[in-house]
């Protein structure tokens, strides 16, 4: 008989009441991939997304989950980076690979890295896509350098907060979009310069700007335009309306770029090297039991959480 694990399985899409918990059977490890025992996964924004409605993946039912921080169970043929009882994480490959809330999920072996020595497995579990698509905006797309001027969207956010310690660690000059409330929490990150947008136009209030990070959308992206200097870009990691930006982009001289986070051992190994040394740690809103996953993704739908909401097995 094969065994069982517990999992988080929607047969439909729409509000969170369509998770509920289910007993699969615990999946095999593929050629190059390993099987994890999951501590920890994080919830992002894209989990109740696709939740809600149609997206990248196909029809329920699935599990959804992409972050991971747990220990490798078992590995397939051909398989040398890890070996079984090594502590992992890493985010699934993005977005097909989902399924990482459930007690053991199966993935490649170079979506993972070794686990920083220096945090938890909740921790570990809270960083890999936010920190991830934070380091592909900043370092692969825009190429931040130090001294540079950045401008982060939604500062305190899942992705937002990870930017800011990152586009730090660089020597970048930040500056954050937040509610005022969050401004404090912020100010601990270092930001450099921070922007209350319930009371200020952000393009009235900065220019000259490198790089801009949207986490937004909607009117965000071209009015973000209008504050980079000659030359600057603008990452969007909301992946839609790209040609109408682009050519806007151009019109004003400066470059536009629309990106998905991709699975990236490198990059999992760069966010590692940070996060031991001091530079990037999550700010962890809210824990919840796996049984409780409806409730993460209640919180997360508010619209007003600071930091990363993260699901534990034990």
């Amino acid at each position: 008989m094969s065994e069982t694990m517990r999992a988080i399985t929607q047969d439909g899409y729409g509000g969170p009441e369509v998770l509920r918990e289910a007993r699969l059977d615990k999946p095999e490890p593929g050629p190059s991939e390993v099987l994890i025992r999951v501590r920890a996964a994080g919830v992002n924004p894209t989990d109740w997304k696709h939740r809600a409605g149609p997206g990248f993946l196909g029809e329920p039912p699935r599990i959804l989950g992409w972050d991971v921080s747990g220990v490798v169970e078992a590995i397939g043929t051909g398989v040398t980076l890890h070996k079984p009882g090594d502590e992992v994480f890493g985010m699934l490959p993005y977005p097909f690979g989902v399924g990482s809330h459930a007690e053991y999920v199966t993935g490649p072996t170079r979506a993972f890295a070794p686990k920083p020595q220096n945090v938890d497995h909740v921790q570990a579990g809270a960083v890999p896509l936010a920190a991830l698509t934070a380091w592909q905006a900043l370092n692969d797309t825009a190429n931040l350098q130090s001294g540079q001027r950045v401008l982060i969207h939604a500062a305190a956010g899942g992705v937002g907060h990870l930017a800011v310690q990152i586009a730090k660690a660089k020597g970048a000059y930040v500056i954050g979009t937040a509610s005022g409330s969050k401004h404090e929490f912020l100010t601990e990150l270092g930001v450099d310069e921070l922007i209350d947008y319930t009371a200020v136009d952000f393009t009235e209030a900065v220019s000259d700007v490198d790089v801009v990070l949207d986490t937004i959308a909607a009117d965000y992206r071209s009015r973000s335009l209008q504050v980079l200097r000659k030359g600057g870009v603008l990452v969007s990691i909301l992946p839609y309306d790209r040609e109408e930006l682009v050519a806007e982009a151009e019109d004003l001289g400066v470059r536009a770029e629309v990106m998905l986070v991709e699975a990236d051992q490198a990059g999992m190994r760069a966010i590692r090297e940070l996060v031991e040394a001091g530079e990037l740690r999550a700010e962890i809103a809210a824990t919840f039991p796996l049984a409780d996953a409806a409730k993460a993704h209640e919180h997360g739908e508010t619209g007003r959480t600071k930091g990363k909401l993260v699901l534990t097995m034990d």
